[in-house]
């Protein structure tokens, strides 16, 4: 592991910063730690420490957002994530480090070109209606990608943007889904020894601006503007993925 003062100067703001994501600005941004703790540490580890720091943020959003989530959305979406998160356990200890930065890089690429091709022009967006089958594919999508990397947002974003949804309601059912799906990855990572009792010392030291971090967020929701913090956040990620990217596909070859 990288020095521990490194570490903990890099992760105290990369947590600020997700609490204030999921608290202000729809948490899309959670995706956005991972990658960063990685340039530090095993990618495996980030998400470990990660975990329960997020499960704790997703009680404040869910008290937040506890009423107006769209009922059929989960149905459809949350019997494929856990699939998704039934692979992600499965394929887990098959992948090293190298390969997982490889994936994370890319998913963190993706991610910011959905934002910039998808996400900006939502409104643009032909409505759909819901459908089972591509909420299956999408949500085992989301579900898998978040087991790997806290990044199940993009696949999600996919399947609810289209349907038009209320915006509350749309941000409420984004916070249930995850809701669900982290307190249910708990299982797997500590079944494959994530959870060890040093990680979740790490995640303990850390736990106090999880809170700080919601809060900071629903504070700035309505004095900081949304498109200039989404560019920064998503300028940061991508430059952040292609490194990843580089580095991890440098050691495979």
């Amino acid at each position: 592991m990288a020095d521990p003062l490194l570490f903990f100067l890099l992760a105290i703001p990369v947590v600020l910063l997700t609490g204030i994501a999921k608290g202000g600005f729809a948490g899309g941004l959670g995706t956005l730690a991972v990658p960063l703790l990685t340039l530090l540490v095993d990618p495996r580890l980030a998400a470990a420490v990660m975990l329960p720091i997020l499960c704790v943020m997703d009680l404040f959003t869910v008290w937040q957002y506890r009423r107006g989530w769209d009922g059929r959305s989960l149905k459809i979406l949350l019997p494929g994530a856990i699939i998704g998160i039934v692979i992600g356990g499965l394929t887990f200890k098959i992948m090293n480090a190298d390969m997982i930065r490889v994936i994370v890089g890319l998913m963190s690429i993706i991610f910011v070109a959905n934002y910039w091709f998808v996400d900006r022009h939502r409104g643009q967006v032909s409505r759909h209606s819901q459908n089972p089958l591509r909420g299956g594919i999408l949500g085992a999508l989301s579900g898998f990608t978040s087991f790997i990397a806290h990044a199940g947002g993009p696949p999600l974003s996919q399947y609810l943007f289209p349907l038009r949804l209320d915006k509350t309601v749309m941000v409420a059912t984004s916070v249930m889904f995850f809701f669900t799906v982290n307190y249910t990855k708990l299982i797997p990572y500590a079944l494959l020894g994530q959870l060890s009792a040093d990680n979740l010392l790490m995640s303990l030291y850390l736990m106090p601006f999880a809170p700080v971090g919601v809060w900071l967020g629903i504070w700035l929701h309505k004095r900081v503007s949304t498109r200039l913090f989404y560019i920064a956040c998503y300028g940061l990620l991508f430059l952040v993925g292609i490194r990843l990217f580089s580095e991890g596909m440098m050691a495979l070859l």
